[in-house]
């Protein structure tokens, strides 16, 4: 429409061209004159039509223009405005993720420490019990090697020591020897030997003779001394004595107590010394004062043992107490001829461990000395 109006405008205008042909009679040049004045003012309104109508087109144009280029605008804006919300969305999953993996962290860092807190205090616990364990054996230890020392450097040819040689000693003392003690199953008759000083005495000599397969036994052992009882040194004593001997009435209270025999836990103490405990299990199995829990019998009891670190103290009779300890004995002097503490000549071992022996089945056939 629009170049059909610049078309038209382009046209000369029909409009104020007026030829006159044949001038009329009497007429003067006004009317010419008036002619032309109405072609121009036709003209000059023609060229202001033309001009608005341009700008109308112009106008349009320009709000058609503007209106795309708004539109364009506002769908790019419209777009960035849903990425925009995407990442905001993905930053906030990333947000809680991150918070939630923290939280975890922390937590799990609070677990650990925790945990290793407790690890610390149980460890130094076990440290420390070790530690005072490990010291009372050294104390232990230190006294049992002060008195084999002792009972070693104290016998000479001319002054034998009769506590390492039971054939110079008599009968009666030869079987029981005064001040035995026991705490943590150490043998006191070597503590005792020490703290005494034994002046020779004359004595009847005692008639023995070596049996050779026992003697065999124990030199196959004393080359390689060991506390597994499968060998045939042990498996023979365990058998012959040291079974028999714990034999009690209570089975499952003696087996308790071989075992604490064995792995040198056991404690005999003195009932009158110490201040009676808090007992952990039932009285009938622990005994009393005037029963004993091994046997069962009404005994009066003047000492108890315990077993281990269980805290549980069992009062025994003295034929008890005397049984335990011949077994202890036994079990002290094989270790000290297996820490190498033992020096002297094979044969005198041998007779150390039958004169043991010889307590052993002594104590289990009820002998014992009035000072249990």
């Amino acid at each position: 429409s629009q170049a059909n109006f610049e078309e038209d405008s382009q046209k000369p205008p029909a409009v104020g061209h007026w030829k006159t042909l044949m001038p009329s009679k009497g007429s003067n040049e006004e009317p010419e004159t008036g002619c032309q004045d109405a072609g121009g003012v036709d003209e000059t309104q023609s060229t202001e039509q033309l001009n608005v109508s341009r700008l109308r087109s112009s106008s349009v144009e320009i709000r058609e223009k503007g209106s795309e280029f708004l539109k364009e605008e506002l769908h790019k804006a419209q777009k960035e405005l849903k990425l925009k919300d995407k990442e905001c969305e993905r930053l906030s999953k990333v947000r809680e993720q991150l918070e939630q993996e923290l939280e975890e962290l922390t937590a799990s860092l609070f677990e650990e420490a925790h945990k290793m807190v407790r690890e610390a205090n149980t460890k130094q616990a076990a440290s420390e019990k070790q530690l005072k364990e490990a010291r009372g054996k050294i104390d232990m230890l230190q006294a049992e090697v002060t008195a084999l020392k002792t009972l070693v450097i104290t016998s000479t040819p001319s002054s034998p020591n009769r506590e390492l040689h039971p054939q110079l000693q008599s009968p009666s003392k030869a079987v029981f020897r005064k001040g035995h003690g026991r705490n943590k199953s150490t043998s006191s008759a070597m503590v005792s030997a020490a703290s005494q000083n034994l002046t020779p005495e004359p004595v009847s000599p005692e008639c023995r003779e070596v049996d050779s397969i026992l003697f065999a036994e124990f030199q196959a052992w004393k080359e390689s001394p060991t506390l597994d009882k499968s060998c045939s040194f042990l498996d023979r004593i365990y058998r012959e004595d040291v079974g028999p001997c714990l034999d009690f009435t209570k089975q499952e209270l003696s087996e308790l107590v071989r075992v604490a025999v064995e792995q040198n836990t056991l404690t005999i103490e003195p009932i009158a010394s110490q201040a009676l405990p808090v007992v952990k299990v039932s009285a009938e199995e622990c005994g009393g004062p005037k029963k004993c829990a091994l046997s069962g019998l009404p005994r009066t009891c003047r000492h108890r043992i315990m077993l281990g670190d269980s805290g549980n103290y069992y009062y025994i009779s003295p034929s008890c107490r005397a049984r335990i300890t011949a077994v202890c004995n036994f079990f002290t002097y094989i270790r000290y001829i297996q820490q190498g503490l033992v020096r002297q000549d094979v044969e005198l071992m041998y007779w150390e461990v039958m004169r043991l022996r010889r307590e052993m089945s002594l104590a289990k056939l009820g002998f014992y000395p009035t000072e249990m």
